[in-house]
């Protein structure tokens, strides 16, 4: 087991986002959460990240305690989030802030060499290498974010809403990239929106309300189960 969250409480103040969430993701899974807006998807990334701490329970990567871990030292460890929104660095170049992902890295041969790696996954960003970020399409960020966060060589990438605002051609581009990247070996934590998508590329998912873990299941049963079909696939 690569990841596991283990009965975690999570509060924004006073007001509870998580409450007993329990989750796991093995090794080369691509694992989704979905849910409704407010649900507390981007709570638990934010916990795994160690942007928040839960008030209980327990978070293990790879057997070690993250608890109390800096968010820096959580991505040393090799766990990376491409956030929602993109947040990419605007008037830094796409090459610049590719370089900003690998800050933790000092292997240069390696890092050269992970360009290239990005470069074949987004050859649009290597059309753009010069080019500020902030005048990137929504798609070419989206695509920026998520090659930022490769450049730190994760063991688990999370994704936050990759397909957000994106128009669908490029929602079915950017999902099949996740695939790619699933393929070369990364493990992968997918929090969306787009129920369809994402339970389509993932093997296992969980559906979190209002703070709780309310199924759990296979991606494909998922896509199968009553509930499921019309609270997220609109069916």
């Amino acid at each position: 087991m690569l990841l596991e969250l283990d009965n975690i409480d999570v509060f924004y103040g006073a007001i509870q986002a998580l409450h007993g969430v329990s989750l796991h993701v093995d090794e080369g899974e691509v694992v989704t959460l979905i849910g409704s807006n407010g649900a507390g998807k981007s709570t638990a990334l934010r916990a795994i990240s160690g942007l928040m701490r839960p008030s209980k329970g327990q978070i293990r990567f790879a057997g070690k305690k993250l608890n109390d871990v800096r968010p820096d030292e959580i991505v040393k460890l090799g766990i990376c989030q491409a956030p929602e929104g993109r947040r990419v660095f605007a008037n830094m170049t796409v090459i610049e802030n590719l370089e900003l992902g690998a800050y933790s890295r000092k292997d240069q041969a390696a890092i050269r060499s992970d360009f290239d790696g990005i470069f074949t996954l987004f050859p649009r960003l290597k059309e753009r290498s010069d080019q500020m970020a902030g005048t990137l399409s929504g798609g070419e960020q989206q695509m920026l974010a998520i090659g930022r966060a490769l450049m730190s060589k994760p063991r688990l990438l999370l994704l936050d809403e990759p397909s957000l605002g994106l128009a669908p051609v490029l929602v079915k581009e950017i999902f099949r990239i996740i695939g790619d990247i699933s393929k070369r070996g990364t493990t992968i934590l997918l929090v969306e929106q787009n129920a369809h998508q994402s339970l389509a590329l993932a093997s296992r998912g969980y559906v979190l309300e209002s703070g709780q873990v309310v199924l759990e299941d296979s991606a494909k049963s998922l896509l199968q189960n009553e509930l499921v079909r019309k609270a997220y696939l609109g069916e």
